[in-house]
């Protein structure tokens, strides 16, 4: 092959750079850095990552908290035609062994204060290791800095099809799997979301979100298709006060974010900022509430532009815009992305009928890595099965109702979790909500919540029982609240219901 195909992301990177020119385009931790700067950085890396023998297609592990080397080094991996493997930096030992030995990768990038766990848990692996930020790192390993005196590196021609990315699911119900994205597929999904920021008219955001998460990734590729030149300024990991500071401070207007981002802002003193730079939020990874939607609109005046998406639909398949916003649906679905609800009998079923969102388009993973069996079980002649319940509805705006492996049954009846954690959250005292199902003798399962709220509210379990059953169907409201400090979370800021249903089941 001897040239690119037309969606490789690091000719997507190039041209960005042709439209926007050299200018100041990131902010981190008080230093500026300009996005020809960024660029030529990733130009001479690609050229280390040669010269220590990195092959187009091969594995790169990424395991770094935010930091503009993120930028870098995945511009570095797809220009020398390697597969970015992102991995979220709280990973524990095992898990990340699974990942190095499973991907097969043959390098790994790492932030020093990382690497007690990439080498506790890359023992006796063949895996070059490059820090980055010490320029004496241990013996083994190999200084970020190193690469960075290499030539600049042309892009290694892929084609539109082959892999750019690797990412992991969060294994929450089991051993992860690599999730196969390729380059057309990220592109298309980026082109998606630029679609959506464009019409906002935004160019100074607040980049919260882990890099090494889909969302954060996507977020990052749709960037690279504007013309304008935006500015980001970045959290190394999101922290309230510290995000507060840095709107009010650099006159943010949007950000993209996770939900319970939200409401741990919202719990923050926000009246002392200036917030009114604000414009929009975007929303994903997790369901929106729609108290926390009225909340948010009402004290900050910003606009929260709700997606919808999975790592094995390249992070996005649907977003609202400023006039297609609907409470409670996550949008239209985008051009790269065709919806159809179906039947577990795989019927199209008609507007307004719940059943499994399937997606169709570029952005459809390859497949999962090594998986062929349960590669062709999720997607069926084209279709990914989602797992999520849903139904789109006369206009063809999406509405997630629920997980399908989280649907609870009792006594026959199907109880959506999100339901019951709507109703909780309309509740004054009601910080977060989780509900899960029990092993019931009787009903089959038993509806169980497990509740954070305010300590000085003075609301104990038996009143907040009884306010659910005020606003819940009888088959639906829980038997049993259990309060807790926090609810349990992922690592990316979505309910952990494995965490939640060990909790319940004792």
């Amino acid at each position: 092959m001897s040239s690119a195909g037309s969606h490789h992301l690091a000719l997507l990177n190039e041209r960005a750079i042709e439209r926007q020119g050299d200018y100041e385009s990131l902010l981190f931790e008080g230093a500026w850095h300009t996005s020809g700067g960024l660029f030529e950085r990733g130009r001479r890396v690609a050229g280390g990552l040669r010269e220590i023998g990195v092959q187009p297609g091969d594995r790169v592990v990424v395991l770094m908290m935010n930091t503009p080397e993120v930028f870098v080094t995945y511009q570095a991996v797809w220009r020398a035609g390697a597969v970015v493997t992102p991995v979220i930096f709280l990973q524990t030992q095992p898990e990340l062994r699974h990942i190095l030995e499973d991907s097969g990768a043959t390098a790994a990038v790492v932030t020093p204060e990382l690497l007690p766990l990439l080498l506790g848990s890359a023992e006796g692996l063949d895996l070059r290791i490059l820090v980055v930020g010490d320029d004496a790192p241990p013996a083994g390993t190999t200084a970020y800095a190193d690469l960075e005196a290499a030539e600049p590196l042309s892009v290694v021609p892929r084609d539109d099809d082959d892999l750019a990315a690797l990412l992991y699911t969060g294994g929450t119900t089991g051993r992860s799997k690599g999730v196969m994205l390729t380059h057309r597929g990220l592109w298309a999904s980026g082109a998606g979301i630029h679609s959506v920021s464009e019409t906002m008219g935004t160019t100074r955001s607040l980049l919260p979100l882990p890099l090494s998460h889909a969302y954060g990734l996507i977020v990052a590729v749709g960037g690279m298709h504007s013309s304008r030149q935006l500015v980001s300024v970045m959290q190394r990991w999101f922290d309230a006060p510290g995000w507060l500071a840095l709107v009010q401070e650099h006159r943010l207007e949007s950000s993209p974010i996770v939900p319970s981002m939200l409401s741990m802002i919202l719990a923050e003193p926000i009246d002392d900022y200036d917030l009114s730079s604000l414009v929009s939020f975007g929303s994903g990874g997790a369901p929106l509430p729609d108290s926390l939607r009225t909340e948010v609109t009402e004290r900050l005046g910003a606009v929260i532009l709700e997606g919808y998406g999975l790592t094995e639909s390249s992070a996005v398949v649907s977003a609202s815009t400023p006039d297609t916003i609907r409470p409670g649906s996550v949008g239209k679905p985008l051009p790269h992305a065709e919806v159809a609800i179906l039947s577990p009998l795989g019927e199209r079923l008609p507007a307004g009928e719940d059943g499994e969102v399937c997606v169709r388009g570029p952005g459809v993973m390859k497949g999962y890595w090594k998986s062929p069996e349960q590669t062709a079980t999720t997607v069926v002649d084209g279709w990914l099965h989602t797992g999520d319940i849903g139904h789109l509805d006369d206009d063809g705006y999406l509405y997630i109702v629920d997980r399908l492996k989280d649907l609870i049954i009792r006594g026959g009846f199907n109880v959506y979790p999100r339901d019951v954690e709507d109703a909780l959250m309309t509740h004054p005292a009601v910080i977060s909500a989780a509900v899960v199902g029990r092993p019931d003798a009787e009903k089959g399962e038993e509806v169980v919540a497990v509740v954070a709220v305010d300590p000085s509210s003075g609301i104990d379990a038996a009143a907040l029982i009884a306010y659910s059953q005020e606003r819940l169907a009888r088959h639906k409201y829980p038997r049993e609240i259990i309060l807790v400090d926090a609810v349990p979370l992922t690592s990316v800021g979505k309910t952990d219901r494995k965490a939640v249903r060990a909790l319940v089941r004792g």
